[in-house]
């Protein structure tokens, strides 16, 4: 660790203030929580408690202080105020929210060993500082596919802990895709007993598939609100739907053909029907989804529908003449309109990805991810917006093109400077246009990761440099954040994440070509 640990801090809190001396917690420290703040001391104390060996025990005279203070609320759901004195520390923020962010701070202040657990010490100590921190954006969120590739629940509890770490604030769990079903849903029980499982991956000849029960999603559910991150679920349609036409054939526009889960990548071309019996799938499906997510926001894709059995199915062209449309084609806007009004109905946010030439209604928030000028049309017209950028966030692209570098998603790499320097509002934009856009996220799309190892070595360092842009903004300040990161892997280390080791071609500022959209 430097000298000043305190400016190693990832993501870069808004304003730092060094103070001298040190604060020490020892096996005497306690912990006094004021009311609304039990759940972030509960976490410090989940976080400290096992890798430090110090118990932090409750107590009214506990030199670590946490509390919910009005007067910073100008900081925001998430913003906090942190002074740690030589005699004591003390962690404000308006909303709990704030509080748990400042938790995390806490934790980067200590030595790295403090996250291990593999060292065990009478006394830990913190430098003293004056901390004011509060994000850039509201939405600074995380996608990963578990649909072409399956993660167990364990798994996913560790990714939400290093997503917090860094504090990030939203997963996005993508559940289904042509290549399988992984949400269970009572009333169709074929779609995970079926749909969760395909026969190969591309000719390999291993059948892969697995589904979480519902138990299991509520505790993770859990596990990411004690650390304020929401998990949003992503349920697709009317596209990218084979592992549910395979279950059930009557929801196809060829209710006579038997399909397997698809055992390629890409875009299938089965979609669903747009007969009733589908709307009222999809309505039980969301409402089991809801059910189980109380996040208010809920994915269901939308994204890279071909029109083409529409277009050739006399059910479908009835469909579109009886609804007034000009064609089929004009299908997609009218579904994704049907099953957004539902969700509207239930309290929920519908949310889906932009794609060219199709609008979605207006009260769905938008994921851009083809064109970073798709982000301006999507605020202009009106819609909130997540910046998703292919060249700037999917992180399933290889991070370079060196030869050692394990199989990714085809196309040019994603370096770790192209995503530190992607702006989800670039300056131009006017005042009412940038005020639309939420924040931004990174995609890991699983194709070509099979494994934990694989995730977590595309993943990082790459996630935190979306973490520091989404969080601390400013005008990308690469020098420092590579300084910072540099510090930061020994953190990294001491959790065991396996990232991309940092080498002076991986911290170039220089990034060339372009890559095709992920299919």
């Amino acid at each position: 660790m430097p000298a000043r640990p305190e400016l190693s801090l990832l993501p870069r809190p808004h304003k730092v203030s060094p103070r001298p001396g040190r604060f020490v917690l020892g096996q005497d420290t306690s912990v006094r929580a004021l009311p609304g703040a039990q759940g972030a001391a509960d976490l410090l104390r989940a976080l400290l408690g096992p890798t430090t060996g110090l118990p932090l025990p409750p107590s009214a005279e506990g030199r670590v202080v946490l509390a919910l203070d009005p007067d910073l609320g100008g900081l925001g759901d998430e913003g906090y105020g942190l002074t740690v004195g030589p005699e004591a520390l003390l962690l404000r923020a308006a909303r709990p929210a704030g509080l748990l962010r400042g938790v995390q701070t806490i934790r980067q202040l200590l030595p790295p060993e403090a996250l291990s657990g593999g060292a065990r010490r009478p006394a830990w100590e913190l430098p003293c500082v004056e901390i004011s921190d509060v994000p850039r954006y509201p939405w600074r969120g995380a996608m990963l596919d578990v649909a072409r590739h399956f993660q167990p629940v364990s798994y996913l509890h560790r990714y939400v802990d290093l997503m917090a770490l860094h504090k990030l604030n939203v997963l996005h769990l993508h559940l289904t895709d042509d290549q399988g079903w992984r949400m269970p849903v009572d009333a169709y029980p074929r779609l995970t007993s079926v749909g969760g499982l395909r026969a190969e991956s591309l000719s390999d000849g291993v059948p892969h598939g697995g589904s979480y029960t519902k138990d299991e999603l509520r505790g993770l559910v859990r596990h990411a609100a004690e650390r304020g991150v929401t998990v949003v679920p992503e349920i697709e349609m009317p596209g990218h739907v084979r592992a549910a036409l395979a279950a059930y054939p009557s929801l196809g526009n060829d209710p006579d053909r038997r399909l397997d889960v698809w055992t390629r990548w890409g875009v299938c071309d089965t979609v669903l029907g747009v007969h009733e019996e589908v709307f009222d799938f999809c309505r039980a499906v969301l409402e089991e989804v809801m059910d189980v997510f109380p996040s208010p926001y809920i994915h269901i894709g939308g994204e890279e529908c071909p029109t083409t059995e529409w277009e050739h199915s006399p059910a479908a062209r009835e469909r579109a003449a009886a609804e007034g449309l000009a064609g089929p084609g004009e299908l997609h806007g009218w579904f994704m309109g049907r099953i957004g009004a539902f969700l509207v109905e239930r309290g929920r946010r519908p949310t889906g990805w932009a794609e060219s030439g199709s609008e979605l209604p207006p009260e769905f928030t938008v994921m851009t991810w083809r064109d970073p000028a798709h982000a301006r049309t999507a605020a202009r017209r009106g819609h909130h917006v997540v910046t998703a950028h292919h060249r700037a966030t999917y992180l399933d692209y290889a991070q370079s093109t060196d030869p050692d570098e394990p199989p990714a998603q085809p196309g040019d790499p994603v370096p770790l400077h192209a995503v530190h320097a992607n702006e989800p509002v670039p300056l131009d934009w006017e005042a009412d246009e940038a005020s639309r856009v939420l924040g931004t996220q990174a995609q890991l799309w699983t194709e070509y990761v099979t494994t934990p190892d694989r995730i977590e070595y595309l993943t990082y360092p790459r996630l935190c440099a979306l973490a520091d842009r989404a969080w601390s903004g400013g005008n990308g300040d690469w020098s420092g954040f590579v300084e910072r990161l540099r510090h930061h892997t020994a953190r990294l280390d001491a959790l065991g994440v396996r990232y991309r080791p940092l080498t002076a071609r991986s911290l170039a500022t220089a990034s060339t070509g372009t890559a095709r959209p992920p299919l």
